[in-house]
């Protein structure tokens, strides 16, 4: 066996002694600067996918969630967990949380507004813009599909307590929710009016409206409307 000099004997102890100490004021800094338990602290690990207090982007596939009617955000968060809408990292998160919980959340990104993004760039053809800018604002009655607006307010910033804004959306998200209705993976409750609506629209018809919505900037006051002034074009039980 190896005699260790005097030295040695020093740098050996030393050494862990030094990581020791270090590991303890890591330790004691962490426990010094201890997050708050807030809401607004807890929501910043949806940031990931919604962006910093739900803004999102408009040129990215997830939607922003800030400003939206609380009670629009509290059926989808119920949806994500009741499957259905289908998301598994949506569902992973929420599995466990109360309904009170969800409603804790669906409160705090309601009350959120901050700034909008620029309007998404689109190179989709004017005559196919045309056509969105139809179905949005006046829809298709041979189609027995109806305006956007008679739904999602006349500026489409959505109609409290329950009906979304779809203006300040990215496309790919806004065909992919067509998507999912028109396929039936995503479902609201009964009577469930989009899956209706997006039962007669054709491919063509949601790429075009999806294009215009998502090339439209957001007016000045893009709160929801308070309340419905008229009666909706076909019944909707996400709305009761």
């Amino acid at each position: 066996m190896p005699v260790l000099k005097p030295n040695s004997w020093c740098r050996l102890f030393t050494r862990p002694l030094i990581a020791l100490s270090a590991l303890l004021t890591i330790n004691t800094a962490c426990a010094d600067t201890r997050l708050p338990d807030t809401i607004a602290q807890r929501m910043t690990a949806c940031s990931t996918c919604h962006g910093i207090d739900g803004r999102a982007s408009s040129n990215g596939f997830y939607p922003r969630i800030a400003g939206k009617p609380e009670q629009y955000l509290l059926n989808q968060l119920r949806n994500f967990k009741n499957q259905k809408r289908h998301y598994p990292a949506m569902t992973f998160l929420l599995d466990n949380l109360s309904d009170d919980y969800l409603r804790e959340i669906a409160h705090f990104y309601a009350q959120q507004n901050p700034p909008y993004s620029p309007p998404q760039t689109v190179t989709t053809p004017a005559a196919i813009l045309e056509r969105g800018k139809a179905l949005a604002l006046s829809g298709d009655k041979s189609k027995n599909i109806p305006a956007c607006i008679a739904c999602h307010g006349k500026t489409l910033t959505g109609i409290s307590p329950s009906l979304p804004g779809l203006v300040g959306l990215p496309r790919d998200y806004l065909n992919a929710q067509f998507g999912s209705w028109k396929s039936g993976s995503r479902k609201a409750a009964a009577p469930d009016c989009m899956a209706r609506i997006t039962a007669n629209m054709s491919l063509e018809d949601i790429n075009a409206v999806s294009s215009w919505l998502a090339s439209q900037p957001v007016p000045a006051n893009s709160k929801p409307e308070p309340q419905l002034t008229s009666m909706l074009p076909l019944s909707c039980g996400s709305i009761n």
